[in-house]
């Protein structure tokens, strides 16, 4: 936040300086406007692209002194949208010295926990379990993923080790009003307990739609090719059987209906914040990401976007997570 203020200053100085006394900048108009729109598009905000666009009308109608000005407010704005989604790096004193994680490419458990590693922008190594022998993790007691080691100490369950970890690393989150954790503890529930049992039965959804799936998970997954192979085709047609159960034990009549009400009542909760978070994530929005991030390009997650309102807040969550901070053991 300091460094975009720092940056605003900055350029509001070096643009008052050229009014200085009546002074004026000559700005070209076809410059201003290609240079306005692509910002309008790098923030992918239509409302943002109009506001420039009323900003462009009133240049060709001010003097220099007040296209000089309204340029400097559009400068502040875009830097100041640029620190609400800046990334969230603990100071370095309280960060852990060696995180591992022991997980599935496309678990979307895993993924939760990546999406609060990569926000906190805490370096971690990869290790990718095989499903089959699971002898990367034959030195655990614990035989699920994900396993998260920090600084030798284990932690397990995805839910758990967000908790743990954001004990050592978010000292001023219990300074957070009472309401606000209340609000994003029912929500990280409600991903655990309702969101995530919505994904199987869309992604195992048809035959066509598990083998994609599958060609994703032995894509990314720690196999041979043999494995691959048998993976793909043997764990898609058992999983189109496996999402039919989890059909009948969740009550789900339309798969993709439920996906589609999931994510609306996601945007709901929103309640025309950028985040559940406010002017940036939370627990919750970093778990709903979390849990999505495997889906988003497969044909489930593609319709789940085309046909709901949740594409804008998972762009913007693309945008604050940003790169992993992964390294692969």
């Amino acid at each position: 936040m300091r460094r975009a203020s720092s940056i605003t200053s900055s350029v509001l100085s070096r643009t008052f300086s050229n009014v200085h006394g009546g002074g004026a900048v000559n700005l070209h108009p076809r410059l201003l406007r290609v240079a306005l729109f692509c910002s309008s598009r790098t923030n992918n905000s239509n409302s943002r692209h109009r506001w420039f666009s009323l900003i462009l009308d009133s240049f060709s109608k001010s003097s220099g002194q007040s296209v000089s000005l309204s340029l400097a407010c559009v400068i502040a704005s875009v830097a100041t949208a640029a620190s609400v989604y800046a990334k969230e790096r603990p100071p370095v004193e309280i960060m852990p010295k060696e995180v591992v994680l022991y997980q599935y490419e496309a678990c979307p458990f895993c993924n939760k926990v990546k999406a609060f590693l990569d926000y906190y922008d805490i370096p971690y190594k990869v290790v990718e379990v095989n499903p089959i022998s699971k002898k990367e993790i034959k030195w655990s007691d614990y035989k699920k993923v994900p396993i998260l080691m920090v600084d030798g100490q284990q932690l397990v369950d995805s839910s758990a080790i967000i908790d743990q970890l954001g004990e050592k690393i978010l000292p001023g989150k219990t300074k957070t009003p009472v309401a606000d954790q209340d609000e994003e503890t029912k929500w990280r529930r409600w991903v655990d307990n309702h969101l995530v049992h919505v994904l199987s039965p869309n992604i195992y959804r048809n035959t066509s739609e598990a083998l994609e799936s599958f060609d994703y998970i032995t894509s990314h997954g720690n196999f041979s090719f043999t494995e691959k192979l048998t993976v793909k085709y043997a764990g898609a047609a058992a999983m189109y059987f496996v999402s039919k159960n989890l059909k009948k034990k969740y009550n789900i009549t339309d798969e993709r209906s439920a996906l589609y009400e999931a994510a609306e009542t996601w945007v709901d909760a929103l309640n025309g914040r950028n985040f559940l978070g406010g002017s940036k994530p939370n627990l919750a929005d970093l778990a709903v990401f979390g849990v999505l991030r495997p889906i988003r390009y497969l044909r489930s997650g593609k319709d789940m976007v085309e046909h709901t309102r949740i594409g804008e807040w998972y762009s913007r969550m693309e945008k604050v997570v940003g790169d992993s901070s992964r390294i692969n053991a």
